[in-house]
């Protein structure tokens, strides 16, 4: 069986008991763990009793980190990736040194584990049998209004991360853009505190901004009606 010398390891999305017992292997038998937050791994690791040397590999330095991520493959070290929460490349650092490692043929695999973006599709109670993630929006109203136009006659079902500072401006365009459809916000999902709100986007838009936003949020948006289609 192959030993692979890069791993992308899944971690959990919030409640630690998620994390898989493939995820503890990898990072026990890693040489080096690179991690987008150093201090939140750090915690994560001791928690399970693993003590490993790290490197930061986050947004600011992905392109540097990589690079000495590749040192250390070169050398025959296995090393695994990840990110504060969740699949490290999904809208976190991974890509670029993934990208690299298969281009000079060095063995890369991954440990999946948790997904927002599934246990929210999931729990939506929308359509699942296609969907489509389109990640973060981007932060001002017509960029992001735009990134919306994209998708507004797809039938596909659409799901988004948003940061709990902007839920009330996205709920405006998206429904300024899609109309008011059905939709669903998670937040906090497999954490003490989990929800999901279901209902019309106007609806939402009340949940937005009836307390304090915090913690993480998807976003789960109904995909486009054959009647929508035929009046375009």
């Amino acid at each position: 069986m192959l030993e692979y010398m890069l791993t992308l390891v899944a971690t959990p999305i919030g409640n630690l008991d998620d994390i898989t017992l493939r995820a503890l292997q990898t990072l026990r038998d890693a040489d080096l763990v690179a991690s987008e937050d150093t201090r939140k791994t750090g915690l994560l690791l001791k928690h399970f009793g693993i003590s490993k040397p790290q490197i930061a590999f986050h947004e600011h330095n992905e392109r540097q980190a990589a690079a000495r991520i590749m040192e250390r493959l070169r050398e025959g070290c296995k090393v695994a990736v990840v990110t504060n929460a969740g699949t490290p490349g999904i809208s976190d650092p991974g890509f670029t040194v993934v990208r690299q490692a298969i281009a000079e043929s060095l063995p890369v695999t991954m440990a999946p584990g948790a997904s927002a973006v599934v246990m929210a599709v999931v729990l939506s109670g929308l359509a699942v049998h296609s969907f489509t993630f389109r990640g973060f929006p981007p932060r001002k109203p017509g960029p992001r209004r735009r990134f919306f136009g994209v998708d507004r006659l797809s039938p596909h079902t659409l799901v988004y991360y948003e940061s709990p500072y902007r839920l009330a401006a996205f709920i405006e365009d998206a429904i300024e853009v899609f109309g008011d459809r059905q939709a669903a916000l998670a937040n906090d999902l497999t954490k003490m505190f989990e929800a999901v709100w279901r209902g019309r986007l106007s609806t939402l838009a009340g949940v937005a901004g009836g307390s304090k936003p915090k913690g993480e949020y998807v976003f789960v948006i109904e995909g486009a009606s054959g009647e929508e289609a035929r009046d375009e």
